[in-house]
Protein backbone atom coordinates (compact mmCIF):
# COMPACT_ATOMS: atom_id res chain seq x y z
CA UNK A 1 0.00 0.00 0.00
CA UNK A 2 1.35 3.53 -0.81
CA UNK A 3 0.88 5.43 2.15
CA UNK A 4 1.14 8.94 0.21
CA UNK A 5 -1.36 7.65 -1.97
CA UNK A 6 -3.64 6.75 0.90
CA UNK A 7 -3.24 10.53 2.21
CA UNK A 8 -3.38 12.53 -1.33
CA UNK A 9 -6.57 10.31 -1.60
CA UNK A 10 -8.25 11.06 1.78
CA UNK A 11 -7.64 14.70 2.29
CA UNK A 12 -10.68 14.82 -0.25
CA UNK A 13 -13.25 13.34 2.18
CA UNK A 14 -13.98 17.33 3.82
CA UNK A 15 -15.74 17.93 0.52
CA UNK A 16 -17.70 14.83 0.48
CA UNK A 17 -21.43 15.40 0.28
CA UNK A 18 -22.99 14.13 3.66
CA UNK A 19 -25.54 11.28 3.96
CA UNK A 20 -28.21 13.62 4.42
CA UNK A 21 -27.93 14.98 1.16
CA UNK A 22 -28.82 11.97 -0.42
CA UNK A 23 -30.81 10.19 2.35
CA UNK A 24 -33.65 11.59 4.85
CA UNK A 25 -32.67 13.15 7.98
CA UNK A 26 -33.23 11.27 10.73
CA UNK A 27 -34.05 12.97 14.33
CA UNK A 28 -34.44 11.33 17.26
CA UNK A 29 -35.52 11.69 20.52
CA UNK A 30 -36.28 10.64 24.51
CA UNK A 31 -38.89 11.85 26.34
CA UNK A 32 -38.93 11.27 30.17
CA UNK A 33 -41.60 12.70 32.37
CA UNK A 34 -41.96 11.41 36.29
CA UNK A 35 -44.74 12.92 38.45
CA UNK A 36 -44.97 9.35 40.66
CA UNK A 37 -41.96 9.76 42.99
CA UNK A 38 -41.40 6.88 45.47
CA UNK A 39 -40.12 8.96 48.49
CA UNK A 40 -39.83 12.76 47.45
CA UNK A 41 -42.65 15.56 46.79
CA UNK A 42 -44.93 14.24 43.40
CA UNK A 43 -45.28 16.88 40.69
CA UNK A 44 -48.67 17.99 38.99
CA UNK A 45 -47.41 18.52 35.25
CA UNK A 46 -44.23 16.37 33.87
CA UNK A 47 -46.32 13.85 32.47
CA UNK A 48 -48.47 15.95 30.83
CA UNK A 49 -45.71 18.29 29.42
CA UNK A 50 -43.65 15.25 28.56
CA UNK A 51 -46.73 14.41 26.28
CA UNK A 52 -46.78 17.67 24.78
CA UNK A 53 -42.96 17.69 24.12
CA UNK A 54 -43.64 14.27 22.47
CA UNK A 55 -46.65 15.56 20.60
CA UNK A 56 -44.18 18.64 19.26
CA UNK A 57 -41.53 16.64 18.63
CA UNK A 58 -43.24 14.01 16.03
CA UNK A 59 -44.68 16.53 14.01
CA UNK A 60 -41.38 17.59 13.11
CA UNK A 61 -40.64 14.72 12.15
CA UNK A 62 -38.95 13.24 15.41
CA UNK A 63 -38.83 9.40 15.75
CA UNK A 64 -39.56 9.84 20.13
CA UNK A 65 -39.53 7.27 22.30
CA UNK A 66 -41.93 8.15 25.48
CA UNK A 67 -40.84 7.06 29.08
CA UNK A 68 -43.17 8.06 32.24
CA UNK A 69 -42.94 7.42 36.31
CA UNK A 70 -39.72 5.41 34.77
CA UNK A 71 -36.98 3.81 37.74
CA UNK A 72 -33.29 3.93 37.73
CA UNK A 73 -32.86 0.94 35.96
CA UNK A 74 -34.97 1.22 32.97
CA UNK A 75 -34.42 4.92 32.78
CA UNK A 76 -30.23 3.66 32.33
CA UNK A 77 -31.29 0.47 29.79
CA UNK A 78 -33.39 3.33 27.93
CA UNK A 79 -30.41 5.84 27.22
CA UNK A 80 -28.28 2.97 26.54
CA UNK A 81 -30.14 2.19 23.49
CA UNK A 82 -31.01 5.79 22.80
CA UNK A 83 -27.11 6.72 22.57
CA UNK A 84 -26.66 3.77 20.38
CA UNK A 85 -29.40 4.42 18.05
CA UNK A 86 -28.44 8.43 18.41
CA UNK A 87 -24.87 7.23 16.80
CA UNK A 88 -26.57 7.57 13.44
CA UNK A 89 -28.91 10.16 13.78
CA UNK A 90 -28.59 13.64 12.59
CA UNK A 91 -30.39 15.05 15.39
CA UNK A 92 -30.92 13.51 18.73
CA UNK A 93 -32.65 15.07 21.83
CA UNK A 94 -33.86 14.50 25.40
CA UNK A 95 -36.76 16.24 27.62
CA UNK A 96 -36.60 15.44 30.80
CA UNK A 97 -39.69 16.92 32.91
CA UNK A 98 -39.20 15.57 36.91
CA UNK A 99 -37.09 16.78 39.83
CA UNK A 100 -33.48 17.38 39.08
CA UNK A 101 -31.01 18.57 41.86
CA UNK A 102 -27.32 19.82 41.90
CA UNK A 103 -25.07 17.54 44.48
CA UNK A 104 -21.40 18.97 45.06
CA UNK A 105 -21.90 20.73 41.26
CA UNK A 106 -23.20 18.30 39.65
CA UNK A 107 -26.54 17.66 38.10
CA UNK A 108 -28.96 14.86 38.82
CA UNK A 109 -32.04 13.94 37.39
CA UNK A 110 -33.87 11.69 39.93
CA UNK A 111 -36.03 8.44 38.60
CA UNK A 112 -39.37 7.40 40.20
CA UNK A 113 -37.89 4.70 42.59
CA UNK A 114 -35.11 6.43 44.12
CA UNK A 115 -35.75 6.25 47.94
CA UNK A 116 -32.71 8.79 48.47
CA UNK A 117 -33.48 11.36 51.94
CA UNK A 118 -31.05 13.74 51.31
CA UNK A 119 -28.46 15.12 48.80
CA UNK A 120 -25.75 12.70 49.74
CA UNK A 121 -27.92 9.76 48.36
CA UNK A 122 -28.93 10.87 45.23
CA UNK A 123 -25.78 10.11 43.34
CA UNK A 124 -26.13 6.54 44.11
CA UNK A 125 -29.72 6.44 43.44
CA UNK A 126 -30.05 9.11 40.39
CA UNK A 127 -29.12 9.76 36.89
CA UNK A 128 -26.23 12.13 36.34
CA UNK A 129 -26.49 15.07 33.58
CA UNK A 130 -23.09 13.37 32.14
CA UNK A 131 -25.06 10.22 31.44
CA UNK A 132 -27.39 11.97 29.46
CA UNK A 133 -24.42 14.13 27.41
CA UNK A 134 -22.79 10.84 26.87
CA UNK A 135 -26.44 9.41 25.54
CA UNK A 136 -26.63 12.08 22.36
CA UNK A 137 -22.71 13.13 22.12
CA UNK A 138 -22.43 10.94 18.97
CA UNK A 139 -25.38 12.30 16.92
CA UNK A 140 -24.36 13.37 13.66
CA UNK A 141 -25.42 17.11 13.10
CA UNK A 142 -27.25 18.58 16.53
CA UNK A 143 -27.07 17.75 20.48
CA UNK A 144 -29.77 19.17 22.60
CA UNK A 145 -30.94 18.50 26.27
CA UNK A 146 -33.89 19.96 27.94
CA UNK A 147 -34.15 19.92 31.48
CA UNK A 148 -37.92 21.32 32.31
CA UNK A 149 -36.31 19.73 35.74
CA UNK A 150 -35.80 22.64 38.39
CA UNK A 151 -38.58 22.32 40.20
CA UNK A 152 -38.85 22.79 43.96
CA UNK A 153 -35.18 20.77 45.58
CA UNK A 154 -36.89 18.30 47.22
CA UNK A 155 -34.23 18.00 50.07
CA UNK A 156 -34.09 21.96 50.48
CA UNK A 157 -33.23 22.69 54.31
CA UNK A 158 -36.27 25.41 54.35
CA UNK A 159 -39.08 22.99 53.23
CA UNK A 160 -42.24 24.62 51.93
CA UNK A 161 -40.60 27.72 50.71
CA UNK A 162 -39.71 28.63 47.51
CA UNK A 163 -36.56 30.06 46.83
CA UNK A 164 -34.39 31.65 44.10
CA UNK A 165 -30.69 32.08 44.75
CA UNK A 166 -29.46 32.88 41.56
CA UNK A 167 -26.28 34.53 42.87
CA UNK A 168 -25.08 31.84 45.38
CA UNK A 169 -25.47 28.11 43.95
CA UNK A 170 -24.00 27.02 47.30
CA UNK A 171 -27.83 27.69 48.76
CA UNK A 172 -29.65 27.04 46.13
CA UNK A 173 -32.25 24.69 45.15
CA UNK A 174 -31.66 25.00 41.36
CA UNK A 175 -28.99 22.72 38.94
CA UNK A 176 -25.72 23.93 38.72
CA UNK A 177 -24.27 25.27 35.66
CA UNK A 178 -23.71 22.77 32.75
CA UNK A 179 -20.49 22.40 30.75
CA UNK A 180 -21.18 20.05 27.68
CA UNK A 181 -18.77 19.80 25.13
CA UNK A 182 -19.28 22.26 22.20
CA UNK A 183 -21.52 21.35 19.86
CA UNK A 184 -24.24 20.10 22.15
CA UNK A 185 -26.50 22.29 23.92
CA UNK A 186 -28.30 22.50 27.25
CA UNK A 187 -31.20 23.92 27.93
CA UNK A 188 -32.67 24.94 31.35
CA UNK A 189 -36.18 26.00 32.32
CA UNK A 190 -34.24 27.93 34.67
CA UNK A 191 -30.97 29.40 35.06
CA UNK A 192 -28.85 27.65 37.35
CA UNK A 193 -29.11 28.17 40.83
CA UNK A 194 -32.67 29.40 40.21
CA UNK A 195 -36.77 27.78 40.06
CA UNK A 196 -38.68 26.32 37.60
CA UNK A 197 -42.40 26.93 37.90
CA UNK A 198 -44.70 23.96 37.54
CA UNK A 199 -47.34 25.87 36.20
CA UNK A 200 -50.92 26.58 37.14
CA UNK A 201 -52.60 25.06 34.27
CA UNK A 202 -51.71 21.78 32.31
CA UNK A 203 -49.12 22.60 31.63
CA UNK A 204 -45.41 24.25 32.87
CA UNK A 205 -44.97 27.93 31.20
CA UNK A 206 -41.33 26.12 30.03
CA UNK A 207 -43.25 23.59 28.16
CA UNK A 208 -45.54 26.02 26.59
CA UNK A 209 -43.21 27.96 25.34
CA UNK A 210 -41.02 25.34 24.24
CA UNK A 211 -43.36 23.51 22.34
CA UNK A 212 -45.26 26.71 20.76
CA UNK A 213 -41.23 27.97 19.84
CA UNK A 214 -40.23 24.70 18.27
CA UNK A 215 -42.91 24.57 15.92
CA UNK A 216 -41.99 28.57 14.19
CA UNK A 217 -41.25 27.68 10.67
CA UNK A 218 -37.83 28.78 9.66
CA UNK A 219 -37.19 30.08 12.92
CA UNK A 220 -33.50 29.23 13.43
CA UNK A 221 -32.50 26.72 16.00
CA UNK A 222 -30.21 29.11 18.03
CA UNK A 223 -32.51 32.00 18.03
CA UNK A 224 -35.55 29.83 18.83
CA UNK A 225 -33.98 29.19 22.26
CA UNK A 226 -33.96 33.03 22.91
CA UNK A 227 -37.51 33.51 22.29
CA UNK A 228 -38.38 30.74 24.41
CA UNK A 229 -36.30 32.48 27.13
CA UNK A 230 -38.23 35.60 26.27
CA UNK A 231 -41.57 33.77 26.10
CA UNK A 232 -41.07 31.91 29.66
CA UNK A 233 -39.81 35.71 31.57
CA UNK A 234 -42.91 37.51 30.57
CA UNK A 235 -45.57 34.47 31.17
CA UNK A 236 -44.08 34.61 34.47
CA UNK A 237 -43.49 38.32 35.05
CA UNK A 238 -39.90 38.08 35.01
CA UNK A 239 -39.91 35.22 37.44
CA UNK A 240 -38.25 32.47 35.49
CA UNK A 241 -35.75 32.86 33.33
CA UNK A 242 -34.54 29.84 30.87
CA UNK A 243 -31.00 29.03 30.43
CA UNK A 244 -28.80 27.69 27.92
CA UNK A 245 -25.18 26.22 28.44
CA UNK A 246 -23.01 24.67 25.37
CA UNK A 247 -22.87 25.87 22.56
CA UNK A 248 -24.07 24.98 18.75
CA UNK A 249 -21.97 24.63 16.01
CA UNK A 250 -21.44 27.90 13.31
CA UNK A 251 -23.80 26.39 10.79
CA UNK A 252 -27.33 27.61 10.87
CA UNK A 253 -30.55 24.68 11.68
CA UNK A 254 -34.02 24.82 11.42
CA UNK A 255 -36.45 22.22 12.56
CA UNK A 256 -39.20 23.25 10.57
CA UNK A 257 -40.68 25.37 7.42
CA UNK A 258 -38.85 25.73 3.78
CA UNK A 259 -35.20 26.23 5.42
CA UNK A 260 -35.24 22.83 6.53
CA UNK A 261 -33.43 21.93 3.09
CA UNK A 262 -30.31 23.18 4.56
CA UNK A 263 -29.75 20.62 7.31
CA UNK A 264 -28.89 18.28 4.06
CA UNK A 265 -25.82 20.56 2.44
CA UNK A 266 -22.46 20.25 2.92
CA UNK A 267 -20.71 22.30 5.87
CA UNK A 268 -19.37 25.05 3.14
CA UNK A 269 -22.95 25.83 1.63
CA UNK A 270 -25.01 25.63 5.05
CA UNK A 271 -22.53 27.75 6.32
CA UNK A 272 -23.93 30.60 3.44
CA UNK A 273 -27.04 29.71 4.46
CA UNK A 274 -26.58 31.99 7.07
CA UNK A 275 -28.48 34.66 4.34
CA UNK A 276 -31.36 32.68 4.30
CA UNK A 277 -32.35 34.23 7.68
CA UNK A 278 -35.62 36.73 7.45
CA UNK A 279 -34.51 40.50 7.99
CA UNK A 280 -36.45 40.25 12.02
CA UNK A 281 -34.11 37.37 12.85
CA UNK A 282 -30.75 38.56 11.26
CA UNK A 283 -31.44 41.62 13.56
CA UNK A 284 -31.50 39.55 16.05
CA UNK A 285 -28.25 38.26 15.47
CA UNK A 286 -26.98 41.88 15.02
CA UNK A 287 -28.20 42.15 18.75
CA UNK A 288 -26.93 39.30 19.67
CA UNK A 289 -23.44 40.10 18.03
CA UNK A 290 -23.10 43.29 19.84
CA UNK A 291 -23.93 41.62 23.16
CA UNK A 292 -20.55 39.53 22.39
CA UNK A 293 -22.33 36.40 21.13
CA UNK A 294 -19.97 34.26 19.32
CA UNK A 295 -22.36 32.31 17.41
CA UNK A 296 -24.04 35.16 16.20
CA UNK A 297 -20.83 36.88 15.19
CA UNK A 298 -19.73 33.67 13.43
CA UNK A 299 -23.26 33.86 11.85
CA UNK A 300 -22.91 37.42 10.37
CA UNK A 301 -19.39 36.62 9.31
CA UNK A 302 -20.47 33.84 7.25
CA UNK A 303 -23.21 36.06 5.46
CA UNK A 304 -20.06 38.35 4.55
CA UNK A 305 -18.20 35.49 3.29
CA UNK A 306 -21.48 34.24 1.01
CA UNK A 307 -19.91 35.71 -2.48
CA UNK A 308 -23.51 35.07 -4.00
CA UNK A 309 -25.14 37.54 -1.59
CA UNK A 310 -24.84 41.27 -1.89
CA UNK A 311 -23.33 41.52 1.92
CA UNK A 312 -20.36 40.29 0.56
CA UNK A 313 -17.72 41.75 2.67
CA UNK A 314 -14.94 39.54 3.76
CA UNK A 315 -12.77 42.39 5.46
CA UNK A 316 -16.06 42.75 7.78
CA UNK A 317 -16.16 39.45 8.36
CA UNK A 318 -12.47 39.58 9.34
CA UNK A 319 -13.77 41.86 11.95
CA UNK A 320 -16.29 39.95 13.19
CA UNK A 321 -14.51 36.56 13.60
CA UNK A 322 -11.69 38.35 15.04
CA UNK A 323 -14.81 39.36 17.83
CA UNK A 324 -15.25 36.02 18.20
CA UNK A 325 -10.94 35.15 18.32
CA UNK A 326 -10.79 37.50 21.12
CA UNK A 327 -13.43 35.85 22.70
CA UNK A 328 -11.77 32.43 22.96
CA UNK A 329 -14.29 30.43 20.10
CA UNK A 330 -12.11 27.37 18.62
CA UNK A 331 -14.26 27.78 15.28
CA UNK A 332 -13.32 31.16 14.28
CA UNK A 333 -10.11 30.85 14.90
CA UNK A 334 -10.26 28.09 12.60
CA UNK A 335 -12.05 30.22 10.27
CA UNK A 336 -9.95 33.07 10.53
CA UNK A 337 -7.15 31.11 9.65
CA UNK A 338 -8.17 29.89 6.71
CA UNK A 339 -9.13 33.79 5.68
CA UNK A 340 -5.34 34.75 6.47
CA UNK A 341 -3.59 31.33 4.94
CA UNK A 342 -5.80 32.35 1.46
CA UNK A 343 -5.32 36.12 1.74
CA UNK A 344 -9.22 37.09 1.87
CA UNK A 345 -10.35 39.54 3.10
CA UNK A 346 -7.02 40.44 4.59
CA UNK A 347 -3.21 40.53 3.64
CA UNK A 348 -2.02 36.87 3.28
CA UNK A 349 -0.01 36.01 6.44
CA UNK A 350 0.94 32.20 6.27
CA UNK A 351 2.22 32.69 10.00
CA UNK A 352 -0.37 33.84 11.58
CA UNK A 353 -2.91 31.74 9.97
CA UNK A 354 -0.49 29.16 11.41
CA UNK A 355 -0.92 30.91 14.97
CA UNK A 356 -4.59 30.54 14.65
CA UNK A 357 -4.83 26.45 13.81
CA UNK A 358 -3.27 26.01 16.40
CA UNK A 359 -4.38 28.11 18.99
CA UNK A 360 -7.74 26.47 17.60
CA UNK A 361 -6.25 22.56 18.09
CA UNK A 362 -4.94 23.90 21.27
CA UNK A 363 -8.69 23.97 21.97
CA UNK A 364 -8.73 20.63 20.59
CA UNK A 365 -11.11 21.82 17.55
CA UNK A 366 -10.94 18.80 15.35
CA UNK A 367 -10.68 20.40 12.19
CA UNK A 368 -7.84 22.20 12.99
CA UNK A 369 -6.07 19.44 14.34
CA UNK A 370 -6.82 17.42 10.85
CA UNK A 371 -5.62 20.39 9.51
CA UNK A 372 -2.61 20.42 10.84
CA UNK A 373 -1.86 16.65 10.72
CA UNK A 374 -1.94 16.96 6.71
CA UNK A 375 0.57 19.83 7.39
CA UNK A 376 3.00 18.30 8.82
CA UNK A 377 2.22 14.79 7.36
CA UNK A 378 3.20 16.26 4.11
CA UNK A 379 5.20 19.44 4.91
CA UNK A 380 3.14 22.54 3.64
CA UNK A 381 2.31 26.05 4.25
CA UNK A 382 6.10 26.34 5.84
CA UNK A 383 5.78 23.47 7.96
CA UNK A 384 8.58 21.15 7.95
CA UNK A 385 7.95 17.50 6.48
CA UNK A 386 7.77 15.66 10.03
CA UNK A 387 5.17 12.49 9.11
CA UNK A 388 5.73 11.62 13.06
CA UNK A 389 4.02 14.86 14.37
CA UNK A 390 1.60 14.52 11.59
CA UNK A 391 0.29 10.74 12.71
CA UNK A 392 0.11 12.38 16.26
CA UNK A 393 -2.33 15.25 15.11
CA UNK A 394 -4.15 12.55 13.20
CA UNK A 395 -4.31 10.35 15.95
CA UNK A 396 -5.80 13.34 18.49
CA UNK A 397 -8.25 14.49 15.64
CA UNK A 398 -9.69 10.56 15.44
CA UNK A 399 -10.26 10.49 18.89
CA UNK A 400 -11.89 13.39 18.69
CA UNK A 401 -14.26 10.95 16.13
CA UNK A 402 -13.16 14.02 12.95
CA UNK A 403 -14.10 11.32 9.99
CA UNK A 404 -11.57 11.79 7.66
CA UNK A 405 -8.67 11.82 10.37
CA UNK A 406 -10.39 8.18 12.07
CA UNK A 407 -10.28 6.90 8.07
CA UNK A 408 -6.36 8.26 7.72
CA UNK A 409 -5.44 7.19 10.67
CA UNK A 410 -7.39 4.09 10.08
CA UNK A 411 -5.02 3.39 7.07
CA UNK A 412 -1.74 4.83 8.90
CA UNK A 413 -2.38 1.84 11.44
CA UNK A 414 -3.01 -0.48 8.40
CA UNK A 415 0.20 0.32 6.56
CA UNK A 416 1.80 -0.35 9.82
CA UNK A 417 3.27 3.02 10.10
CA UNK A 418 2.03 3.89 13.87
CA UNK A 419 3.88 1.82 15.92
CA UNK A 420 2.00 -0.19 18.97
CA UNK A 421 -1.32 0.19 17.29
CA UNK A 422 -2.89 -3.58 15.98
CA UNK A 423 -4.86 -3.97 12.76
CA UNK A 424 -7.99 -4.22 15.57
CA UNK A 425 -7.06 -0.64 16.35
CA UNK A 426 -7.55 0.26 13.00
CA UNK A 427 -10.62 -1.48 12.27
CA UNK A 428 -12.18 -0.04 15.38
CA UNK A 429 -11.59 3.32 14.07
CA UNK A 430 -12.78 2.48 10.15
CA UNK A 431 -16.18 1.09 12.34
CA UNK A 432 -16.03 4.33 14.14
CA UNK A 433 -15.91 6.96 11.14
CA UNK A 434 -18.88 4.64 9.39
CA UNK A 435 -20.83 5.38 12.44
CA UNK A 436 -20.47 9.16 11.86
CA UNK A 437 -21.93 9.27 8.28
CA UNK A 438 -18.93 10.50 6.21
CA UNK A 439 -20.48 8.81 2.78
CA UNK A 440 -17.23 9.04 0.93
CA UNK A 441 -16.38 6.44 3.78
CA UNK A 442 -18.99 4.31 3.08
CA UNK A 443 -18.07 4.29 -0.58
CA UNK A 444 -14.83 3.63 0.24
CA UNK A 445 -15.23 0.59 2.15
CA UNK A 446 -17.94 -0.89 -0.06
CA UNK A 447 -16.49 -0.20 -3.38
CA UNK A 448 -12.08 -0.40 -2.33
CA UNK A 449 -12.21 -2.58 0.50
CA UNK A 450 -9.08 -4.61 -0.43
CA UNK A 451 -6.82 -1.15 0.11
CA UNK A 452 -7.04 -2.61 3.45
CA UNK A 453 -5.13 -5.66 4.72
CA UNK A 454 -7.55 -8.59 4.58
CA UNK A 455 -6.98 -9.14 8.56
CA UNK A 456 -8.14 -5.19 9.00
CA UNK A 457 -11.03 -6.54 6.89
CA UNK A 458 -11.81 -9.63 8.76
CA UNK A 459 -11.69 -6.88 12.53
CA UNK A 460 -13.97 -5.02 10.48
CA UNK A 461 -16.11 -7.86 9.62
CA UNK A 462 -16.08 -8.72 13.33
CA UNK A 463 -17.08 -5.46 14.42
CA UNK A 464 -20.67 -5.24 12.05
CA UNK A 465 -21.28 -9.11 13.49
CA UNK A 466 -20.74 -8.38 17.11
CA UNK A 467 -23.13 -5.47 17.01
CA UNK A 468 -25.69 -7.24 14.65
CA UNK A 469 -24.98 -5.85 11.50
CA UNK A 470 -23.53 -8.66 9.79
CA UNK A 471 -24.08 -12.32 9.97
CA UNK A 472 -21.51 -13.89 7.38
CA UNK A 473 -17.98 -15.70 7.80
CA UNK A 474 -15.35 -13.68 9.50
CA UNK A 475 -12.85 -13.81 5.77
CA UNK A 476 -12.16 -10.73 5.12
CA UNK A 477 -13.94 -11.21 1.73
CA UNK A 478 -16.93 -7.66 1.30
CA UNK A 479 -19.05 -9.30 -0.63
CA UNK A 480 -22.96 -8.33 -1.24
CA UNK A 481 -23.32 -9.99 2.88
CA UNK A 482 -20.75 -7.50 3.85
CA UNK A 483 -21.91 -4.37 1.82
CA UNK A 484 -25.20 -4.52 3.25
CA UNK A 485 -24.02 -4.68 6.88
CA UNK A 486 -21.34 -1.83 5.84
CA UNK A 487 -24.34 0.31 4.96
CA UNK A 488 -26.83 -0.94 8.06
CA UNK A 489 -23.98 0.01 10.49
CA UNK A 490 -23.92 3.49 8.53
CA UNK A 491 -27.36 4.14 9.19
CA UNK A 492 -29.54 2.89 5.91
CA UNK A 493 -31.96 0.44 5.77
CA UNK A 494 -32.37 -1.66 3.26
Amino acid sequence: MCLVLWIVLLASLSTAAPASQAFPEKRLALVVGIANYASVPKLDNTIRDGELISKTLKSLQFEVVEHYNVGLNEFRTQLEQFAFEAETADVALVYFAGHGVEVGGQNFLIPADSDAVSRQDVAQTSISLNEILAAVDKARQLRIIILDSCRNDPFAKNEGVEVVALDNPAISNGLAPASPERGTLVAYAAKAGAIALDGTGANSPFALALSDTLLTRDLEIGLAFRRIRDTVLKATNNYQEPYTYGSLSGEPYFLAGQNQTVNALEAKDRKNAWAKLEVDQENQLVSLADLGDVRALKGLAYMRLNPNEDRYDPSSAVGLLNKAVDAGDPEAMFELARLYEQGIGVDQDVERALELFRRSADEDFADAINDLGFLHYQGSLGVPRDPQKGIEFFERAADLRHPEAMFNFAALIDDGVVEGRSLQDAANYLYQALRTGNEQVLDLLSESPTMFKQGTRRALQAQLSERAFYEGAIDGQFGPQTRRGLRKAYGLSE
